[in-house]
């Protein structure tokens, strides 16, 4: 039986998923850290800078047998697990992500943690009883549920 490649959630050291992507691109690791970008400020100036979207992961579509691979890249940490077995990202999932992150019309986006088991209301924007694990607008806004990890991208956009 031929095993499949699946999008993985790899943990990485802090501040470091920009650089943990590269790395494994560079050692032919397809890796994918959404990033968003942000306007930060110091005392003297401004500058925009790309923030990662998932802190502290980054997404590895490899086999599971080559797990181990990612290791050899020093800011790898650990792989999530989810239910006690290691965590999923759908396809469908990443596309949405990417795809409403490279919107020329986002204007910010915002990540959060959702619980196992809670209830999102999904209701306003038309999707009674839905599950999610794709992309959802309404108006300016645009939800992506990354539900086999537990985390909802929450994206305005211009109008």
């Amino acid at each position: 039986m031929k095993e499949e490649n699946n999008w993985y959630v790899l943990y990485s050291r802090p501040n470091a998923e920009k650089k943990l992507a590269t790395l494994l691109s560079d050692r032919g690791i397809e890796a994918y850290c959404p990033t968003r970008t942000e306007v930060r400020r110091w005392s003297d100036r401004k500058k925009k800078v790309q923030v990662p979207v998932l802190p502290s992961m980054v997404l590895v579509n490899i086999k599971f047998s080559q797990k181990n691979e990612v290791f050899d890249v020093p800011a790898a940490v650990r792989f999530l697990y989810w239910a006690k077995v290691p965590a999923i990202v759908t396809n469908e999932e990443v596309e949405a992500l990417k795809e409403s992150l490279s919107s020329k019309k986002t204007i910010s986006s915002k990540t959060e943690k959702i619980q196992p088991g809670q209830k999102i209301d999904l209701s306003p924007l038309g999707f009674e009883g839905h599950h999610g694990k794709v992309k959802y607008v309404s108006g300016n806004q645009c939800w992506v549920i990354l539900e086999s990890i537990g985390y909802v991208v929450k994206v305005t956009l211009k109008e």
